[in-house]
Protein backbone atom coordinates (compact mmCIF):
# COMPACT_ATOMS: atom_id res chain seq x y z
CA UNK A 1 0.00 0.00 0.00
CA UNK A 2 1.36 3.38 -1.13
CA UNK A 3 1.25 6.24 1.11
CA UNK A 4 0.73 9.47 -0.09
CA UNK A 5 2.24 12.68 1.01
CA UNK A 6 0.54 14.98 1.99
CA UNK A 7 1.86 18.97 1.93
CA UNK A 8 2.87 20.36 5.48
CA UNK A 9 1.18 23.23 6.06
CA UNK A 10 2.90 26.21 6.82
CA UNK A 11 4.63 26.97 10.02
CA UNK A 12 3.67 30.49 10.11
CA UNK A 13 0.51 31.95 9.11
CA UNK A 14 0.58 35.11 7.26
CA UNK A 15 -2.27 37.62 7.03
CA UNK A 16 -3.09 39.46 3.51
CA UNK A 17 -2.02 42.71 4.74
CA UNK A 18 1.27 40.51 6.01
CA UNK A 19 1.93 39.41 2.95
CA UNK A 20 1.13 42.80 1.41
CA UNK A 21 3.72 44.25 3.13
CA UNK A 22 6.34 41.68 2.07
CA UNK A 23 5.15 42.64 -1.63
CA UNK A 24 6.13 45.84 -0.94
CA UNK A 25 8.66 45.81 0.37
CA UNK A 26 10.32 43.18 -2.19
CA UNK A 27 9.57 46.34 -4.58
CA UNK A 28 11.70 48.87 -3.67
CA UNK A 29 14.23 45.71 -2.35
CA UNK A 30 18.09 46.32 -2.15
CA UNK A 31 19.67 44.92 -5.48
CA UNK A 32 20.34 41.09 -4.66
CA UNK A 33 17.47 40.79 -2.01
CA UNK A 34 16.13 37.28 -2.94
CA UNK A 35 13.28 37.53 0.27
CA UNK A 36 12.84 38.85 3.93
CA UNK A 37 13.59 36.48 6.64
CA UNK A 38 12.33 36.33 10.28
CA UNK A 39 13.97 35.87 12.75
CA UNK A 40 14.03 35.20 16.66
CA UNK A 41 17.61 37.66 18.02
CA UNK A 42 17.95 37.87 21.84
CA UNK A 43 16.90 41.18 22.72
CA UNK A 44 14.64 43.06 25.43
CA UNK A 45 13.61 42.83 28.74
CA UNK A 46 11.90 39.69 27.97
CA UNK A 47 14.98 37.69 26.34
CA UNK A 48 13.67 37.22 22.67
CA UNK A 49 12.35 39.76 20.11
CA UNK A 50 10.90 39.86 16.54
CA UNK A 51 13.49 40.79 13.60
CA UNK A 52 12.72 41.37 10.22
CA UNK A 53 15.68 41.96 7.45
CA UNK A 54 15.95 41.69 3.70
CA UNK A 55 17.95 38.26 3.10
CA UNK A 56 20.00 37.91 -0.18
CA UNK A 57 20.79 33.93 0.59
CA UNK A 58 18.75 30.72 1.78
CA UNK A 59 20.56 29.14 4.31
CA UNK A 60 20.04 25.26 4.44
CA UNK A 61 17.71 25.35 7.92
CA UNK A 62 15.57 28.62 6.74
CA UNK A 63 12.23 28.09 6.50
CA UNK A 64 10.82 29.02 3.12
CA UNK A 65 6.84 30.20 3.11
CA UNK A 66 6.17 31.30 -0.63
CA UNK A 67 4.05 34.83 -0.51
CA UNK A 68 2.25 36.31 -3.60
CA UNK A 69 4.41 39.64 -3.00
CA UNK A 70 7.95 36.85 -2.30
CA UNK A 71 9.25 34.80 0.00
CA UNK A 72 9.47 34.95 3.41
CA UNK A 73 12.27 33.06 5.29
CA UNK A 74 12.38 32.19 8.81
CA UNK A 75 15.47 31.79 10.45
CA UNK A 76 15.84 28.35 11.28
CA UNK A 77 17.07 28.60 14.67
CA UNK A 78 14.12 30.11 15.22
CA UNK A 79 11.17 28.11 13.83
CA UNK A 80 10.54 26.21 16.94
CA UNK A 81 9.37 29.79 18.66
CA UNK A 82 7.33 30.67 15.87
CA UNK A 83 5.11 27.55 14.68
CA UNK A 84 1.59 28.10 14.66
CA UNK A 85 2.05 32.05 15.09
CA UNK A 86 0.23 34.68 12.37
CA UNK A 87 2.17 37.31 11.06
CA UNK A 88 -0.11 40.20 10.57
CA UNK A 89 0.86 44.16 9.24
CA UNK A 90 -1.35 46.59 11.30
CA UNK A 91 -0.76 50.44 10.78
CA UNK A 92 -2.95 53.40 12.32
CA UNK A 93 -2.36 56.98 12.97
CA UNK A 94 0.64 56.50 14.85
CA UNK A 95 2.79 53.52 14.21
CA UNK A 96 2.88 50.44 11.68
CA UNK A 97 4.71 47.73 11.96
CA UNK A 98 4.29 43.68 11.93
CA UNK A 99 2.57 42.32 15.01
CA UNK A 100 2.75 38.52 15.92
CA UNK A 101 -0.09 36.52 17.66
CA UNK A 102 2.16 33.84 18.75
CA UNK A 103 0.75 30.66 20.66
CA UNK A 104 4.12 29.62 22.22
CA UNK A 105 4.87 32.82 24.30
CA UNK A 106 4.54 31.99 27.99
CA UNK A 107 5.34 36.03 28.56
CA UNK A 108 6.07 39.44 27.02
CA UNK A 109 7.62 42.67 28.18
CA UNK A 110 5.22 45.80 28.82
CA UNK A 111 6.09 47.62 25.79
CA UNK A 112 5.25 44.41 23.16
CA UNK A 113 9.19 44.08 21.96
CA UNK A 114 10.45 41.25 23.40
CA UNK A 115 8.83 38.07 24.37
CA UNK A 116 9.42 34.66 26.31
CA UNK A 117 8.89 31.15 25.77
Amino acid sequence: MATIARPRPAALILTPSAEARIAALMGRAPAGAIGVKLSTPKRGCSGLAYSVDYVSEAKPFDERIETSGGILFVDGASILYLIGSTMNWVEDDFAAGFVFNNPNAKGACGCGESFTV
